[in-house]
């Protein structure tokens, strides 16, 4: 199962920080980051989503060990400077087959 993050960046310095930290926190829970990058244009936003700069999209084995990384303790540990670093909106998405 897939977990898309659109970020929204404010401070270059603290989100280099935050993503130096990150990844090792999505391995614990068996977790890998597959794609990161920024945004190059938007075609279409009918649904008014705020403006975001860049995205990030994760892999994990199932629902349960995505829901155990976003709670876990290593993870809530980077959020200090994930909030000084962006705004995030983080989801999971089922790809189909």
């Amino acid at each position: 199962m897939k977990v898309i993050g659109l970020i929204q960046l404010s401070n270059p310095s603290a989100f280099e920080e935050y993503r130096s930290q990150v990844g090792e926190t999505v391995a614990l829970y068996q977790g890998k980051i597959t794609s990161r990058g920024s945004v190059e244009a938007i075609y279409w936003n009918e649904l008014e989503c705020t403006p975001f700069s860049a995205y990030v999209e994760l892999e994990f084995p199932d629902t349960a060990l995505a829901q155990t990384w976003v709670s876990s303790p290593e993870y809530q540990s980077l959020l200090a400077i994930r909030h000084q670093a962006m705004k995030l909106t983080l989801f999971s998405v089922n790809p189909e087959p």
